[in-house]
């Protein structure tokens, strides 16, 4: 049975076990591993106590900081993998595009993306010459963690990167974004291609600096209908797990994105190993659709973590029956942490969700 951790001590590492990467890989475990979207962040007061003021793109560029915080929620929480802190647009921001993160907004751009011309501001990322900061972020915390918890590598997928990028900043419409797909498809795809080489040289490099999986962020594709997914994202997100699968064939990826029910299947044919549900899709029919050996990530109502202990142990007994026992799931939220949850909510989820799974 798997115990809480204190905010002082990584966790024990056990031999031989590594539970994420033995789940991505749909091969029995020890147990279900957990871990939090957003878990390094605003809701733990240690987070609070070393981030700072000024933009998140900052703290990234502190490589001690950033490594502290990542390991934050593997001191506190017991969970069984790592995130690195860092942000989606940290590749356009590295090669001077000109996009920031506003604290209480999000990416925004004072130069959108609109026409050919911008395309001069998209070089390819190259990332030992532009975020060197992040590498050696990867390689300290590669040499911190326990054996037993890895460390997940990630990146913005094209299109959600493309949104900021064309939007400015956090859209409800993506007015300009489903403009520019529709009234000049060649220059979408040669945005997506440089966006694509972003997001697989990002990944690539911290996989060969420490991380061990991945998860490719396309947090805004369930804005698309499914005919404009399949023809203007799928082939730029396939090109970036084709990528990946060829160079570190070793590394499972996880695809993920929200309110993407009508989207799955073409998410899937991206090509990932684990295909990350958010709270609208139930785990069996998932499996239905798309297969009994799907292997899966999910789906905890973010919500029901902020009515309570006792609320959100309910909903995740809820998310392990639906599961079944099936060898193939990552216990994790169907969305990021909000800001203002309780911790002790967390670290309660992650010693009973081990406590409910131990083989």
């Amino acid at each position: 049975m798997a115990t809480t951790s204190t905010p002082t001590a990584i966790p024990t590492a056990i031999p031989f076990a590594i539970p994420f990467l033995d789940a991505a890989r749909g091969v029995p475990t020890t147990h279900a591993p957990v871990w939090f979207m957003r878990q390094a962040g605003r809701s733990l007061p240690e987070y609070r106590a070393v981030r700072g003021e000024g933009s998140i793109l900052d703290a990234i560029k502190n490589p001690e900081l950033s490594a502290e915080i990542t390991l934050q929620p593997v001191r506190r929480h017991g969970v069984d993998a790592a995130v690195l802190y860092s942000d989606i647009v940290v590749p356009a921001h590295a090669i001077g595009f000109g996009i920031d993160v506003a604290p209480g907004t999000g990416p925004v751009a004072a130069q959108p993306f609109r026409g050919a011309a911008d395309m001069a501001r998209l070089r390819p990322f190259e990332p030992e010459a532009d975020t060197p900061y992040v590498l050696e972020t990867v390689r300290q915390l590669a040499a911190q963690l326990p054996a037993t918890v890895p460390l997940l590598a990630f990146a913005g997928a094209p299109f959600t990167v493309a949104s900021y990028l064309v939007e400015g900043r956090p859209s409800r419409t993506y007015e300009h974004t489903k403009a520019l797909m529709h009234t000049d498809e060649p220059l979408w795809n040669r945005l997506m291609q440089a966006l694509v080489q972003h997001s697989t040289a990002s990944i690539a490099s911290q996989l060969d600096n420490g991380a061990q999986a991945f998860q490719l962020f396309d947090s805004w594709a369930g804005a698309l209908s499914r005919a404009d997914y399949d023809r203007y994202v799928l082939p730029h997100s396939q090109a970036v797990f084709a990528n990946l699968a060829a160079s570190h064939p070793q590394a499972p990826g996880i695809h993920f994105g929200i309110g993407c029910d009508h989207l799955l299947e073409s998410m899937l044919a991206a090509g990932p190993q684990v295909l990350g549900l958010d709270w609208r899709t139930t785990i069996q029919a998932a499996r239905a659709r798309m297969g009994a050996n799907l292997v899966v990530q999910g789906n905890l109502d973010p919500a029901l973590v902020l009515a309570g202990t006792s609320v959100a142990l309910a909903g995740a007994d809820d998310v392990l029956a639906d599961n079944g026992g099936h060898p193939g799931h990552i216990f994790n939220l169907g969305h990021g942490v909000q800001p203002n949850t309780d911790p002790g909510v967390l670290t309660a989820i992650v010693a009973h969700v081990h406590e409910r799974t131990t083989r």
